[in-house]
């Protein structure tokens, strides 16, 4: 078994290693998009994108035993408005009006099949929804965090579970 999970890998994007043989790379979709985008002088104003999990999985409802992984990482998505064929919303996908549920069930699963003494980073983006309203639905208080990005909306967050 894999010592790290990603359950909502989407495109891979932050992986240095996108075939990384320790991590199980998962997602609700498979797909191959092409999608509107007209950023960064992109001329063709399209751009395409592939969803290539090693399995689908919802991360709501993991497919794993507890205590399963030493590491997981949880991208969840963060958009609450986009549209359906933006580029935005086929590389970070789209919550739904439930989305605080979801994300709280994320957590609860992402935090189930985490060893004992492992850790679980957690990526937000916080355009459109601010992460004061995503942190009460974690497990416990992150460890520590770090804002990133060109104005300082990601966060990424590290969680540390007890014995």
């Amino acid at each position: 078994m894999s010592a790290v999970l990603d359950p909502c890998c989407g495109s891979r994007m932050m992986w240095f290693d996108r075939a990384d043989p320790r991590v199980i790379f998962g997602d609700c979709r498979r797909e191959t998009l092409t999608v509107t985008d007209n950023s960064k002088g992109n001329k063709s104003g399209t751009r395409t994108l592939h969803i290539e999990p090693d399995a689908i999985m919802d991360f709501r409802d993991l497919p794993f035993p507890d205590g399963t992984f030493r590491l997981v990482s949880f991208d969840p998505p963060h958009l609450v408005r986009a549209g359906p064929r933006s580029w935005l919303a086929a590389k970070y996908g789209k919550l739904g009006p439930d989305w605080r549920d979801d994300i709280r069930q994320g957590f609860a699963e992402c935090w189930r099949v985490l060893a004992p003494h492992g850790t679980l980073v957690f990526k937000w983006n916080e355009t459109q929804v601010p992460l004061r309203d995503v942190l009460p639905l974690a497990p416990e208080p992150p460890l520590f965090g770090h804002r990133s990005g060109r104005k300082g909306l990601t966060h990424w967050l590290v969680f540390l579970k007890a014995a």
